[in-house]
């Protein structure tokens, strides 16, 4: 008889003719197959080379042209982990919210090597909110040699991604409703490489980031993109301010979402 783990099933059965001597417990074989399961992930959590433990919740993966940040134009693998602690007015990815499914590390590093594009993007949703798996699936792509970007919503620490990453830090502006949100000691654990990005949703947003450029000597942390929100602010009005202003930053604009059409997903 072939028990499937994590059903139980009342009473006992006996083990052919053979062996008809023996009777099992069917709750007590449940019991060891646990404990076989717990002492396999414990072997599993001391090897950091295997991932077969490790697993995320997946919205989707795909591969695409990089739409924004200074990697904007180039071919993209992207993977976007399920779940977010924000509701920001205009989020794109609210279906990110809540579907996906578990997958596990080796898994996901196998379809990014099947795909071969070299750039791959980690995103969401939020991804840090899984915590050390995503932790490990940054630093495995980053060991086989892939060039990764983590983008975050600046919610939550990212002091301890690995240094090779380049972090795309979303610092929310009061346009958003979420500006409150934001973890700002994550300015001091940035490297020059790594990018801040606004979201404009208009003229108060665009003088609120302004004024954090300069009150974080922020130019001096990481690279600025100023981005319009899409549907919010013109980008014509948002490089007519940034060119007025003489202001150092990068016009970030969704270039997919003119490419592809806004609604479009997987792209």
């Amino acid at each position: 008889m072939l028990l499937s783990p994590g059903f139980l099933i009342d009473g006992e059965f006996r083990i052919t003719k053979e062996v008809d001597s023996f009777h099992f417990s069917v709750l007590s074989l449940c019991y060891v197959y646990r404990l076989w399961r717990f002492f396999l992930g414990l072997q599993a959590r001391a090897n950091p080379k295997n991932m077969g433990w490790q697993r995320v919740k997946v919205c989707e993966i795909f591969t695409s042209i990089q739409g924004e940040s200074t990697y904007m134009g180039l071919p993209c693998t992207f993977v976007r982990l399920a779940g977010c602690n924000l509701r920001c007015v205009y989020c794109d990815t609210q279906y990110s919210f809540d579907n996906g499914i578990e997958m596990p590390l080796d898994d996901i590093v196998s379809h990014v090597k099947l795909v071969g594009v070299n750039l791959v993007e980690i995103t969401g949703g939020e991804p840090l909110l899984q915590g050390s798996d995503t932790l490990a699936l940054i630093r495995t792509l980053l060991d086989e040699g892939f060039e990764v970007l983590v983008e975050t919503n600046g919610t939550l620490c990212v002091k301890d991604i690995d240094r090779r990453a380049v972090i795309i830090l979303d610092v929310k502006t009061p346009g958003s409703w979420m500006s409150n949100k934001a973890d700002l000691s994550n300015f001091d654990h940035l490297k020059r490489t790594d990018e801040i990005k606004f979201v404009i949703c208009d003229r108060s947003d665009y003088d609120w980031a302004k004024d954090m450029v300069a009150r974080f000597g922020l130019r001096e942390k990481a690279k600025l993109l100023f981005s319009p929100a899409l549907g919010m602010l013109p980008p014509r009005q948002l490089a007519k301010w940034i060119v007025e202003d003489r202001l150092e930053v990068r016009l970030n604009v969704q270039i997919h979402k003119y490419i592809f059409g806004p609604d479009e997903r997987g792209v």
